[in-house]
């Protein structure tokens, strides 16, 4: 049992998170250890001065916020998915306010939203872990960044959303499958994924991982192949990750290429890994954050379960179902880290970094905390050492 110290803390990281009473009475209860009833945890929070309808944050916070998203991706949200990113980012604000915000601050994106209709497809998981869909994510392999995600098929909690200068080594796929397994101490029951040689080392580490188990029929087809197309979970996911993300560096970068400044060559691509990989990662992070935690509303279709993912993910037996991962011991996971490649800490090709990092050394240049100081770094970076390279001709 946790002291009342750590217990309070607690208390207020998943409620400044947004997070409904009763889901964080059954995350401390499952996740922690800590069991006790809503009418309690009210009184913990009162005592301790937070409360759902007051005590907002200042309004010019939040305005700054929003506007300074809306520099970045943050021009592509709605403002459900702006309200639960102000919340993980610590700020309390109503979401109509956050609303009333966009439709001031960007009146012709709000416009663009609404013309917008989604059409859905029925789908249906036992629970968490039962399968999970890996899919690779190309509207960006062009710039040289390679991305590459996992979601849960019950929960439509992210698993693992990675970015990579290279994503067609499927030892690469494989590191983030295992480092996955390892970090939950388990395995799926399920993979689904697409055809191809991408994902050939998932396959043979998902099929040995599940090996002996009691169900041979589920074993022999515990990685499932088949088009992309029915891939549904992480294909219909891509749109979301487009929406309230990707777009905005695919217009960026389109921008570059028709302005002249993008060729193509492994030069470019690897000065554009170098000023904005660890950007894109970070938001990327920032997306897997909000969506894990955003309330997904009941529809129509009753099959699946609404609420939040990582609760769903967390809580099986609040849904009426388990967990299904099944339990892996660690020198099975050694055996196939072998064969694995994992991310190294260059964004870029090792002798590009080192001359990029060379260059900002000797001008005294600091790293871009914006899309735009990168933007302006590339091209200075890519002017130079172009010049160079002429000299040298």
């Amino acid at each position: 049992m946790a002291d009342a110290g750590v217990r309070i803390e607690l208390i207020k990281f998943y409620f400044k998170l947004g997070l409904l009473y009763k889901d964080i009475t059954t995350v401390l209860s499952v996740k922690h250890g800590i069991t006790i009833s809503e009418r309690h945890l009210r009184r913990i929070l009162n005592i301790n001065g937070l409360s759902r309808h007051k005590d907002y944050s200042d309004v010019a916070n939040v305005l700054l916020f929003i506007s300074n998203g809306l520099n970045h991706s943050g021009q592509l949200h709605g403002y459900r998915w702006m309200h639960a990113k102000c919340l993980a980012n610590g700020l309390k604000v109503r979401k109509e306010d956050v609303r009333l915000i966009l439709s001031a601050l960007d009146p012709n994106g709000c416009q663009a939203r609404k013309a917008r209709r989604l059409n859905r497809r029925e789908y249906f998981a036992k629970g968490p872990n039962f399968i999970w869909h890996i899919d690779s994510y190309d509207k960006l392999k062009p710039y040289g960044f390679c991305i590459n995600g996992c979601i849960d098929g019950f929960s439509r909690n992210i698993v693992w959303l990675f970015v990579y200068h290279n994503s067609s080594d499927p030892r690469i796929i494989g590191g983030y499958f295992i480092s996955t397994v390892e970090k939950l101490n388990g395995v799926p029951t399920l993979v689904r994924g697409d055809m191809g040689t991408e994902n050939c080392y998932v396959k043979s580490f998902q099929r040995f991982l599940r090996r002996n188990r009691q169900n041979e029929e589920v074993n022999e087809n515990a990685f499932i192949e088949g088009a992309s197309t029915h891939n549904q979970r992480i294909e219909c996911w891509w749109g979301h990750f487009r929406k309230q993300c990707a777009e905005f560096w695919i217009d960026l970068f389109q921008r570059i290429r028709n302005n002249g400044y993008f060729s193509g060559d492994i030069l470019d691509k690897g000065i554009l890994q170098f000023c904005f990989m660890g950007m894109i990662q970070d938001e990327m992070d920032e997306v897997v954050k909000v969506w894990n935690m955003h309330l997904i509303r009941p529809t129509r279709n009753c099959v699946m379960p609404s609420g939040r993912p990582t609760v769903m993910y967390q809580t099986p037996t609040l849904y009426g179902t388990q967990n299904y991962q099944s339990f892996v011991p660690m020198e099975d996971i050694d055996t196939c880290r072998a064969e694995c490649l994992f991310r190294e800490t260059y964004p870029c090709d090792k002798e590009i970094f080192d001359l990029c990092a060379f260059i900002m050394e000797e001008e005294r240049l600091a790293f871009p905390t914006d899309p735009y100081e990168g933007l302006d770094l590339y091209l200075f970076l890519r002017n130079n050492i172009r010049q160079d390279l002429e000299n040298l001709q």
